[in-house]
């Protein structure tokens, strides 16, 4: 099953909406709840990165039996230095963005520590593309 999703950037009053759609789907079909969290926390984060700093994006969610992946895309800034970008606390977001309560640099630790496999590809002034796995059994 394949589920897809549109961003918009900046719109903060939908920002989770489709992490939200992905938990009710995975609720009913009686996914683990364990594993539901950790999706959905991944989602979540991501999804906000693309409405804090970007200006469009997409997520394409694809349940498979024992995984769940996700893949965002997005049209952005891009990301200069993945590695520093990972680091706890760090953070580009806009003085807006921060004052709304988003941008506290924990958006992509929080997806590393909930996905169990996380690729990450970015080219400055262009975009960024997160691709999230998650396995469970039953």
């Amino acid at each position: 099953m394949e589920f897809h999703y549109h961003i918009e950037g900046g719109d903060f009053s939908r920002a989770g909406s489709a992490s939200s759609e992905v938990k009710k789907i995975l609720k009913q079909l009686n996914v683990d709840p364990r594993v539901i969290k950790r999706v959905v926390v991944a989602l979540y984060e991501a999804e906000v990165n693309v409405v804090a700093h970007a200006h469009e994006g997409n997520m394409t969610v694809t349940l498979d039996p024992g995984s769940i992946e996700a893949v965002v895309e997005d049209k952005g800034p891009g990301i200069a230095d993945i590695d520093l970008a990972m680091q706890e606390g760090y953070s580009t977001a806009s003085p807006r963005v921060r004052e709304m309560g988003f941008g506290a640099g924990m958006g992509l630790p929080n997806i590393k520590k909930n996905c169990d496999r996380l690729d990450i590809k970015s080219v400055v002034n262009a975009g960024t593309t997160v691709k999230m796995t998650t396995f469970f059994t039953g």
